[in-house]
């Protein structure tokens, strides 16, 4: 299988590189094979992303910083789980369109399109750019003119603008709008179907900050999106949009759990509620829960609250709905103890069900079960399982010394005083409570039909105790 590069174009390869070809000229040449695209970063967005390349005939190149993620590339396998990348890979493999490197400054050489999918993580609550800084400095040593820098992570507004353009102006010695061009073209995908969501499931957002950056990425990226695209002059205003997705959700959570707290309270059924208030056209509440995971709905309000706070705005909304939602974890823990009253101790045994973020995926980044176990640390409880049937293996957990992390349904839920359903995996959603005996369970995640446990044996967000 090959992996070392396209034989056809040498890495200080310079022939096609002019300021302004024409856009149907550039697209023809992809068509053609004579132009690549380089994917910088093969996890949850870059290998969908190469993937949907591979699948309509298009040269691509796939480079990534780990040893393990290039070793199972080559291989044709992804350590992402979602559907037809791994075929993609293997069908690009054997018909020699797809070159994995290992180099990323030979990448952007050998490449018309280098495609930035990397994240941004957060340090101390701030975004922290520092992969992102280091795949620009590599793709400016080896840009030529006439090339395409797509940027696809979430970013705070203006960070293309006053980061990332400045970066690859510095390493190049290329001028932006002059000598290449810079768009921007967040991901919208969901885990477990990212293929079907950049192909069919969503518009595509492009931007760029000149017309011709935005005719081309619009030329490009309308070969992917059979939905159509949202095409955006500003990429300040296409980051600013991305966040908005995030944030809308993230604050509307907030609300749910705050509602469903208050019907705790009052011994209400919020899930009845709830039904019937979304039953009118403009209401729209969304589902309380444990907690919100994953790399993106808690990091996008984090963004926009630092922005705000650099230009002297207290996004409160924002900042209220993130705490609220933080506070979650501990308060269903909280709430779920009081199911063993009397008989809680040190020495409790307690199952979680759950250690991905959400149902379906074996993603556990930022997962509230993690915050679950924090506070059961601080309690100082003894005896832990987490039972996840995705999740076979996790290093975090390691930090946890009591908990033990199993697949075995059986062994998890047998002989223990308290069950917390963390994950809405669907393996959950049809268990019967005749296997639990005596054991009280805590939905956390409103995914169980409280009326057919035992009164005292069922606790949940937002559900009256029965």
């Amino acid at each position: 299988m090959q992996s070392g590069g396209p034989k056809s174009v040498p890495h200080n390869s310079t022939q096609i590189n002019t300021n302004r070809e024409p856009i149907e000229s550039i697209v023809s040449k992809f068509k053609s094979g004579e132009y690549l695209v380089s994917v910088f970063g093969l996890g949850h967005v870059g290998a969908p992303l190469a993937s949907v390349w591979l699948r309509t005939g298009i040269r691509v190149i796939g480079i990534d910083k780990s040893s393990r993620v290039i070793e199972n590339t080559r291989n044709g396998i992804t350590h992402i789980p979602e559907p037809l990348v791994n075929e993609s890979f293997s069908e690009g493999l054997r018909e020699d369109r797809f070159f994995v490197y290992e180099d990323p400054v030979k990448a952007s050489a050998d490449s018309k399109l280098k495609m930035i999918c990397v994240p941004v993580l957060m340090k101390k609550n701030k975004p922290d750019l520092s992969i992102v800084r280091e795949v620009v400095l590599s793709i400016g040593k080896g840009l030529k003119k006439g090339d395409i820098i797509s940027i696809h992570p979430s970013l705070p507004p203006l960070t293309t603008e006053k980061v990332l353009v400045p970066l690859l102006e510095k390493s190049s010695g290329l001028k932006s709008k002059i000598d290449f061009s810079v768009i921007y073209n967040p991901e919208r995908i969901y885990e477990g179907r990212a293929i079907y969501d950049i192909e069919e499931g969503h518009p595509g957002i492009v931007s760029a900050d000149d017309h011709y950056s935005l005719e081309i990425a619009s030329s490009l990226f309308s070969l992917l999106y059979k939905k159509g695209l949202v095409k955006i002059l500003g990429i300040k205003t296409a980051e600013a949009e991305k966040l908005f997705e995030g944030v809308y959700r993230d604050v509307n959570i907030s609300l749910a759990n705050e509602l469903a707290r208050l019907c705790d309270r009052l011994d209400i059924d919020f899930w009845e509620a709830k039904k019937a208030a979304n039953s009118q056209s403009y209401c729209h509440i969304h589902d309380p829960g444990i907690g919100v995971g994953g790399a993106c709905i808690p990091i996008y309000p984090q963004f926009i609250i630092d922005v705000g706070l650099k230009n002297k705005l207290n996004c409160r909304i924002t900042k209220t709905g993130r705490a609220i939602n933080n506070e979650m974890p501990k308060y269903s823990l909280n709430k779920a103890l009081k199911l063993i009253k009397g008989r809680y101790s040190r020495k409790s045994k307690i199952t979680i069900l759950g250690l991905a973020f959400r149902g379906g995926v074996s993603d556990t980044r930022l997962s509230p079960t993690f915050d679950l176990l924090r506070e059961m640390a601080r309690l100082k409880m003894k005896d832990v399982i987490v039972h996840d049937p995705l999740v076979k293996d996790d290093g975090l957990l390691a930090k946890f010394k009591d908990v033990r992390l199993t697949s075995n349904l059986d062994d998890a839920i047998s002989g223990r005083d308290l069950i917390i359903l963390a994950t809405n995996h669907k393996e959950y959603s049809n268990i019967d409570p005749s296997i639990l005996g005596k054991t009280p369970i805590y939905d956390g995640r409103g995914l169980l039909r409280p009326e057919k446990f035992e009164k005292g044996l069922y606790g949940g967000i937002g559900r009256p105790f029965i």
